[in-house]
């Protein structure tokens, strides 16, 4: 110990004996962002409380039990042969937790009160909130809108493509082209579940005169499994872009886009002022609050409103540098301690693995892959024309086949590049929105 501080061992000192210096080094042992003491503890006290057969429902409870189970998840996927190279830990996240509760290998006393946490809590909007307003005020202000109004054109071009590739497959094998077009490649388009999935089967289910459980059970099982083929897809365009450097901007769709705040590369310059880091996560919860009443006024899907409220508060340079900061950083903090937990709660909710295994039947499962190969692949390729980083553009085409914002967050970090998530939420939302509205008009007039 130094004399000045003797609370701190000299260099080599915590060598010697396991107090502190060798505890110090068990600390900084993780799974996932949790230090194993930690996470160990937490096992403990959760078996003890799961052999008495009541796990508390409070917010700490249930803040440990969803964090073992997804940095867990994760943990084992960044170990896994061959999956840890294209994004094993998201994809573990998301298919793991729906096996194990549909095997019944997790305790239905702790599953329950968790699925009911979640559904109560509904934190995927707070999360995205401060994801997509963070990474939307770290960006050039002259690229962003160019960005915005170019990448429309991609996931146009690959909607029809998508759709064309789809039915090819599904004619080759025999499948009957109406049904695989409006309840295979249609719903894999149409921006998740519940802004996707639920509006489809509604609208299918009055015009085929059935009931909507029905239209449900048939639909969504195409959401999902596009989803995790398009996780999948950005897990290996990840790796083409580590191979082949130039195909990417890490994050960056245009080659001379570059962060206002330069923090993807370096640390804070100073202390980030906490004060600012709070505010930014106030400023993005009223920004999706006016996104929300956009949707109740004009219909706008809330997520897109707020994208565009974002984008105005950028060009408009109503915040400062330092706000700025702060929502980056509260952007920084989502992305590293909330991903996994997201995607592990929504396996656990909405994703139901006898539906998944059922829709399995290999006509199907191919229809939906060319479906997605289409949309991904389309984004590569005109990539290049529209002076765009082909890797980067591709994944958020993928996210054109995402099942909603916690599909985005799922293929974004299967891909390593949450910053992309403000063009993926329009991609998904507007994109969904439209293929929706088109999908019951179609059927309404070939009926």
């Amino acid at each position: 110990m130094t004399a000045d501080d003797p609370g701190v061992p000299e260099p080599g000192d915590g060598g010697a004996r396991f107090w502190p210096g060798g505890w110090w080094k068990l600390m900084e042992m993780r799974v996932g962002i949790i230090p194993v003491p930690v996470y160990l503890g937490f096992v403990i006290v959760i078996a003890y409380f799961v052999h008495a057969g009541r796990v508390p429902t409070d917010i700490c409870m249930m803040s440990a039990v969803i964090a073992v189970g997804a940095f867990g998840c994760a943990a084992l996927g960044e170990r896994l042969p061959i999956l840890r190279r294209i994004g094993g830990a998201a994809i573990l996240c998301m298919v793991l937790p729906s096996l194990l509760v549909y095997y019944h290998l997790l305790p239905g006393v702790v599953t329950r009160p968790v699925i009911d946490f979640t559904k109560y809590i509904v934190f995927l909007y707070l999360y995205i909130s401060c994801l997509v307003v963070g990474s939307i005020l770290g960006m050039d202000r002259t690229v962003l809108i160019r960005c915005f109004l170019k990448i429309f054109i991609p996931i146009s071009i690959g909607t029809v493509v998508a759709a064309l590739a789809g039915l090819a497959v599904a004619g080759a094998l025999g499948l009957d082209l109406r049904h695989a077009f409006f309840f295979v490649i249609i719903p894999i388009m149409a921006g998740g579940v519940g802004e996707g999935a639920i509006p489809l089967s509604i609208g299918y289910a009055q015009l085929l005169h059935v009931t909507q459980e029905k239209t449900y059970a048939e639909v969504l099982p195409p959401v999902i499994l596009g989803s995790i083929v398009a996780m999948l897809f950005s897990g290996l365009l990840n790796v083409i872009g580590k191979k082949f450097p130039h195909l990417t901007g890490e994050g960056r769709l245009q080659p001379e886009e570059h962060d206002d705040l330069d923090l993807k590369h370096s640390e804070f310059k100073g202390q980030p002022d906490v004060a600012n880091i709070a505010g930014a996560i106030l400023f993005a919860i009223a920004l999706y609050l006016f996104g929300l009443l956009g949707n109740e006024l004009v219909g706008l899907p809330a997520p897109v409103g707020m994208v565009f409220l974002a984008l105005a508060v950028k060009l408009t340079r109503a915040t400062s540098p330092k706000f700025q900061e702060g929502s980056y950083f509260a952007y920084r903090f989502c992305a590293v301690a909330i991903t996994y937990p997201v995607i592990f709660t929504n396996s656990l909710v909405i994703t139901p693995w006898d539906k998944l295994v059922a829709a399995c039947a290999l006509p199907d499962l191919l229809t939906i892959v060319a479906t997605v190969a289409g949309m991904t692949a389309t984004g590569f390729v005109v990539a290049r024309w529209a002076k765009m980083y082909p890797v980067d553009l591709a994944i958020v085409n993928a996210c054109r086949c995402s099942k909603g914002g916690a599909g985005d967050v799922a293929i974004l970090d299967t891909a390593d590049r949450m910053q992309l998530m403000p063009f993926a939420q329009t991609a998904t939302r507007i994109g969904g929105a439209i293929t929706v509205t088109l999908a019951i008009a179609a059927l309404a007039k070939w009926m």
